[in-house]
Parts: structure tokens; C-alpha cells; sequence
């Protein structure tokens, strides 16, 4: 199982917005941080705010932060909501599933036993957890930020 881009966009960013929080950080600051693609950030930051997990701020000194308390939010219910439908395998889905050993296949239980301990294990898992480190994380954002600007600043000067 490997989770999409945009689950770990997602988590990418309500993990950097609590550990800037209270500050508004736009999704430049964020692209720069991770070095990733803004326009993928624009997407999931709207998606964030029209959930509830994140505020947006228009203007001058707009950008975005939390909406709710770090503590307040699963990495499971981001994965459900950024992953759904969680099918694992064909069988999950009654309605496009030809397999058929549904109903009496041990491999469909286990698989669907694995994916409730993944979630179960997620759902113990909070945006505040994931930033316990703070200082460390932050300073390993800072060191990429400003090695992204220099890249920038590299690429625009050999234009």
C-alpha cells in the first residue's frame, strides 16, 4: 500500500501549519519548505479549508493556519478522507467485485483486518504528535527554505 501524493500534501501541510502556529503561513512558505509543487499546494489547501481543517486569510497579509487544534486532528481521518475509498483489493467493493470467492476468502479478512490496524494505529496519531519535535523540525524546514532560495536565485542568475 503506498499512500498518494496528496494524502502526504495534505499532512505535509497541517503539519507545517502547527508548527508555525499561531503565525499565517501562505502555501509559498510551505512549497519552499517541503520543495514541492505550489500548484499542488493550492489544491490541497483549498480542499483543507472547505473541510474545516484549515482557515484561509485573503489579502495583503493573508495565508492560512488550523482551524482546529493540532490535537484535535487524526492522521487517520485525513488518510480516510484523502485516501477514500480505502479498497485495498477488489472484493472491498460489492459492487464492481467478480471474484468469486467473496464471503469465504481468508485473504479478503485479513487484508481488511490489516487496513482497521493501519487505520487504529493512525487514529491514535495526532497533527500535534507528528510535531512533538519542533525545534528539529522547523530547523530542518529552515535549512531547506533557504537552500530552495538559493537554488532559485542559481537558476534565475543563469538565465
Amino acid at each position: 500500500m503506498r499512500l498518494t501524493q496528496y494524502s502526504n500534501f495534505a499532512l505535509r501541510t497541517l503539519q507545517f501549519l502547527a508548527l508555525r502556529a499561531p503565525e499565517i503561513v501562505t502555501v509559498d512558505d510551505v512549497a519552499r519548505a517541503h520543495r514541492i509543487s505550489k500548484a499542488h499546494l493550492v489544491k490541497v489547501a483549498y480542499d483543507l479549508s472547505q473541510r474545516g481543517y484549515i482557515e484561509t486569510l485573503r489579502g495583503r497579509n493573508g495565508g492560512m493556519r488550523l482551524a482546529r487544534k493540532a490535537e484535535d486532528v487524526t492522521v487517520g481521518e485525513i488518510i480516510r478522507w484523502t485516501e477514500a475509498p480505502l479498497e485495498l483489493v477488489e472484493c472491498f467493493n460489492v459492487e464492481t467485485n467478480t471474484c468469486p470467492l467473496q464471503g469465504h476468502c481468508h485473504l479478503s479478512r485479513g487484508i481488511q483486518r490489516a487496513l482497521r490496524a493501519f487505520l487504529s494505529v493512525l487514529d491514535d496519531l495526532t497533527i500535534a504528535d507528528i510535531t512533538m519535535n519542533r525545534g528539529t523540525l522547523l530547523g530542518l524546514l529552515e535549512t531547506s527554505t533557504e537552500e530552495a532560495k538559493a537554488e532559485a536565485l542559481q537558476h534565475s542568475g543563469a538565465q
